[in-house]
């Protein structure tokens, strides 16, 4: 059985090579590859429909790439074929954050992030305790026997984080996580992931916020019609872009935070 299950002495956390998907005969990834070391952070930006969260998807196999290798923590989960034999294991491993939260709405804040350790088989004492200290962590106790409905999106979002960080994963995926939130919501989140940022958690991203790409991530990866165009330190393919089609979409996305800005949006 393939073991995704965190070694000592791995640095690399996650390693895709030659990663490609189509959708109805539409190619969506083309020949990706990139490396994700342990304690890092890992911007992924670009235009929607540029292949970002499909890519962060075909990491944890929600999306069952057509060819190349994935491998978490040094074991293959992807070669080709799905090689991993055990994807609850392997969803365990590689955590998500969805954009749209996806908690259950007949559960308290604190029953949706109990429910992932219970379903694990941990006892319910051990569960109710882990649950109760993430919420602490995302300053949300006070919100513990809220249900949904009764939260704003900025602290469904963060029960949600809660919730991944419930197994303990070696890393977290975020699927564009504040892009339905509003600027006071945004901010909570965006705090609560710099938070695990400094507490060394490996973290891959989607996101459209740059300024907070810039000052959290390690690499940032721009990806455009399927490919990888240009990765590396923020401050590199964010302050001095090498590749002309870089440069086009941050121009852009100025173009837009300048007009947003001018008119007073939120």
């Amino acid at each position: 059985m393939t073991d995704v299950t965190e070694t000592p002495t791995a640095t690399e956390v996650l390693a895709i090579s030659g990663l490609s998907k189509s959708f109805d005969g539409r190619l969506v990834l083309d020949e990706v590859s990139l490396s994700v070391h342990r304690s890092t952070i890992t911007a992924i930006i670009g235009q929607s429909g540029g292949g970002k969260t499909t890519l962060l998807r075909c990491l944890n196999l929600l999306e069952r790439p057509d060819r190349g290798r994935i491998s978490v923590n040094g074991a293959p989960i992807f070669d080709e074929r799905v090689v991993c034999t055990d994807l609850p294991k392997l969803r365990r491993s590689v955590g998500m954050v969805f954009q749209r939260f996806n908690l259950f709405p007949h559960l308290t804040a604190v029953e949706n992030v109990m429910l992932a350790p219970l379903d694990a088989g941990i006892p319910e004492g051990e569960a109710l305790q882990r649950a109760v200290q993430l919420l602490r962590r995302v300053r949300l106790t006070h919100r513990a026997t809220a249900y949904p409905e009764q939260m704003s999106g900025g602290e469904q979002q963060r029960v949600a984080i809660a919730r991944a960080l419930a197994l303990r994963p070696s890393v977290l995926l975020f699927d564009e996580p504040t892009s339905s939130l509003d600027p006071e919501s945004t901010a909570e989140v965006l705090r609560v992931m710099r938070e695990l940022a400094g507490d060394g958690m490996t973290m891959v991203l989607v996101t459209h916020e740059l300024p907070f790409a810039r000052d959290v991530a390690d690499q940032v990866v721009f990806v455009d019609g399927g490919r990888i165009v240009e990765q590396g330190p923020p401050g590199e393919v964010l302050g001095r872009p090498r590749e002309v089609r870089t440069r086009e979409f941050l121009a852009h996305f100025s173009s837009r935070a300048n007009e947003k800005s001018e008119r007073g949006d939120s």
